[in-house]
């Protein structure tokens, strides 16, 4: 075992946030699969300082059933003793007593930087301990040397460096809950809101649900309103209301300030409306409802995907490496030397103190920097430089996905904003076929983000039952770009459209698939449009099934997932429910393996945790149906558990998206269509579009961390069309991780470990995609 004889202790600090019990219990399985022992400190520095009873060993099942739970279990607590050197020789001591001398902390910059302190003193604070007799030198010698490492939690997403700290998702999740409800009551009323968010001194809360909302106005830290916005900002609010709209909305973030650094208050602003408007205006302070509630499963597998990675950490650790963090980067694991992370995270405080307001932004990362900049292209109408002569198309094919009416939005506006003509089209293909084809304007998509489905409707019809009659629309409306969203029918749908170009030359025009579906299935993108909001759906769904296996004692379910042959939504949904197992195509599986996990739960029934929970994707084998899995399981598990069945079924589709997808949706559709105008541009030859090169049809996704154009003629070599799925998924390195913090004895051998990156000006310059 590679951890045997190590110690490792972990500690939530500071505030706290969704998603660090998931933390804890990956770090604590993990440490314990390496074989090291595992301490939990109880209520933070306070309780290292303290000792006695805050310092508690683990074991694997005193993690277990937290993964759902918010907060933090093992508590947290501000702790003035810590930052005396007085009081960090007492948490040596404590430390020392159980020769505990790798240190896990959970918690914001402040609780980092005071780990990294107390790090750098270890050496002194044990040769006091010494000269006061209260430790031998023996002692000392086998305890030198501290290794700390971090996993930041924090839901305002402030510390540089990390693409989202836990409890960052949550925390939207939270935020546009709310948002979603007070739309209702604004519109019955025709109000006006000013919902104040979390966010002293970053904006990330307040921009994300802004553009995820479509806020008519945001006030961040980062970027104070020009003077004189007060007339700006009413003129825009009467604006849109003698548009027809009947509410209006503003974020605020509870760090807003002007140009001159004054803080604005959401009060002040709703003073503002009432009085030069005279519109009904009401606040609504979110508080700390956003740190509350339970984590998203972005945030369950973010913390157990950095839970996993900060115990490899330690047990690679020499007294020469450097306190860590261990984040995530596009969706890799890796480790950023702590110190600077720190540095930059101060920088921009530093920035915003100075005013220097446009370098504070770009030092946020930039993605923030890409949020902000969309925000203000799409919340509010500007007249187009010249009428382009370009007309596009949008059309949905497919099963709905959650985000698909964010991406039309978005797609709808930016195309206005270039000047083309913009069409959406009813019922997919089936749809363009039959000329159901419409102009739309800027204000017909409003109110669209938050839609569950498809509000433009959607079909799986492939273009080649109908070729004829859609080549027939694309000459009478004179289409020279189609936008397709959806999954794997509207990438094989174009796939169709441009293996017809030597037939049609109608068909020789720009292209593009944003893909949306649950399945997440589509070549050419690591996350399809949908899948987040299909995950936290059957995520819910399965936490409610837990706890009722818990109550009724030696029960397993079965629950079947969608996905097609794609075990995607199994695996991260296992994942981010602690399940025993998790059966997908992509990931072989015999009667042997069958019989293993029947053993294995027969052996967790003989422990307190009496209750097991195994996910099967719908077309995972042909012959080891769910019917089949509930007689082995049932046959087997004779006497010992009982069986019941739960088909998830639609409830996966359905839902309003998530904040991830809406904002997922909104940067696809602008930069597909940016995309598409530049595309269009360099085609346009004496009045008309010609387009048959490989790159003039192609699938836009989010791969690693940039958002790429991939030609669907190239997609197609790298296809098994007969599964409809990708030749190569990065998610089934997740698999591992699935296993390992089931109790699954695999060795650590096929583990990829995270490298070291730096964090500077140059790295936070490039685009994360989110």
């Amino acid at each position: 075992m590679a951890g045997a004889g190590m110690a490792i202790a972990v500690l939530t600090s500071g505030g706290d946030a969704q998603g660090m019990n998931a933390a804890v219990r990956a770090v604590t399985r993990m440490a314990i699969y390496v074989g090291a022992k595992v301490f939990l400190i109880y209520e933070g520095y306070e309780g290292l300082v303290e000792g006695g009873d805050n310092i508690k060993q683990a074991n694997w099942l005193s993690v277990s059933n937290i993964i759902q739970l918010g907060g933090t279990v093992i508590g947290s607590a501000r702790c003035k003793a810590f930052t005396t050197r007085a009081g960090r020789l007492r948490a040596a001591r404590n430390l020392v007593e159980h020769g505990i001398t790798n240190l896990c902390v959970i918690g914001g910059d402040g609780s980092l930087t005071g780990a990294d302190i107390f790090r750098s003193e270890w050496g002194g604070l044990l040769e006091e301990l010494v000269r006061d007799g209260q430790i031998s030198e023996e002692v000392a010698r086998e305890n030198c040397h501290l290794n700390i490492v971090g996993l930041v939690g924090s839901i305002d997403n402030d510390f540089c460096g990390t693409d989202m700290t836990i409890g960052t998702d949550s925390a939207l999740h939270r935020i546009m809950e709310v948002i979603d409800a007070i739309t209702t009551t604004a519109q019955s009323h025709q109000r006006t809101f000013v919902l104040e968010v979390m966010g002293r001194h970053c904006g990330y809360l307040a921009l994300v649900s802004g553009l995820a909302s479509g806020a008519d106005w945001l006030f961040i830290p980062e970027s104070p309103p020009e003077d004189g916005w007060e007339d700006l900002m009413c003129e825009r609010l009467g604006e849109t209301r003698s548009r027809g709209s009947r509410l209006n909305i503003i974020i605020i973030a509870e760090g807003a300030i002007d140009r001159s650094g004054k803080p604005i208050s959401s009060n002040y602003v709703k003073d503002l409306v009432v009085q030069r408007l005279g519109f009904d205006t009401r606040v609504t302070v979110l508080g700390h409802v956003q740190r509350g509630g339970t984590p998203s499963a972005f945030d369950r597998v973010l913390s157990s995907k950095m839970g996993m990675e900060a115990v490899m950490a330690l047990l690679e650790a020499t007294p020469d490496t450097p306190a860590c963090v261990v984040s995530l980067s596009g969706n890799q694991s890796v480790r950023l030397p702590l110190m600077e992370c720190v540095q930059v995270t101060k920088d921009v405080q530093k920035a915003m103190d100075e005013k220097r307001f446009e370098e504070a932004i770009q030092l946020r990362g930039r993605s923030f920097e890409n949020n902000w900049n969309i925000y203000k292209l799409l919340a509010h109408q500007k007249p187009a430089q010249e009428k382009s002569p370009f007309s596009m198309a949008i059309l949905n094919v497919g099963a709905p996905a959650a985000g698909m009416n964010a991406a039309v939005r978005s797609a709808v506006r930016i195309g206005i904003c270039k000047g083309h003509t913009v069409y959406v089209v009813s019922d997919g293909f089936e749809g363009l076929s039959k000329g159901q084809i419409r102009e739309v304007g800027w204000h017909d998509v409003a109110g669209w983000l938050g839609r569950g489905g498809s509000m433009l409707g959607t079909k799986r019809t492939l273009p080649k039952t109908c070729m004829e009659k859609i080549v027939e629309n694309v000459r009478k409306f004179n289409i020279q770009g189609l936008l397709v969203i959806g999954g794997f029918e509207a990438y094989e749908g174009v796939l169709q459209l441009v293996e017809a170009r030597g037939q049609y030359e109608e068909l020789c025009i720009i292209m593009c698939v944003i893909p949306a579906t649950i399945s997440n299935n589509v070549p050419g993108t690591d996350f399809s449009l949908g899948s987040d909001t299909a995950v936290n759906a059957a995520m819910e769904s399965c936490d409610r099934i837990k706890q009722s296996a818990s109550g009724t004692k030696r029960r397993v379910f079965i629950v079947e997932t969608m996905g097609g042959y794609c075990g995607y939504l199994s695996t991260v949904t296992g994942i981010a429910v602690g399940a025993d197992a998790a059966y997908v195509y992509e990931d072989p599986f015999t009667i042997h393996d069958l019989k293993a996990n029947v053993e294995h739960l027969t052996d967790k029934m003989k422990t307190d945790i009496q209750r097991g929970l195994v996910l099967r994707n719908e077309k995972c084998h042909e012959h080891y149906t769910t019917e089949f899995l509930y007689n082995l399981y049932s046959s087997e598990g004779k006497g010992i558990f009982d069986c019941r069945i739960n088909v998830l079924g639609h409830l996966q589709q359905g839902g309003a998206p998530t904040p991830f997808d809406r904002n997922y949706g909104t940067k696809l559709g602008v930069k597909a269509v940016l995309w598409m105008s530049e595309k269009l541009q360099e085609v346009y030859r004496k009045g008309r579009v010609f387009a048959n090169s490989a790159d003039s049809a192609c699938v836009i996704g989010l791969r690693k961390k940039v958002v790429a154009f991939s030609p669907v003629t190239e997609l197609k070599k790298v296809t098994d069309f007969e599964h409809r799925l990708p030749q190569e998924q990065w998610w089934l390195n997740l698999r591992l991780m699935l296993k390992m913090l089931a109790n699954y004895q695999i060795s650590l051998t096929e583990y990829i470990s995270g490298k070291m990156e730096h964090v500077t000006r140059r790295t936070l310059s490039i685009e994360k995609g989110f």
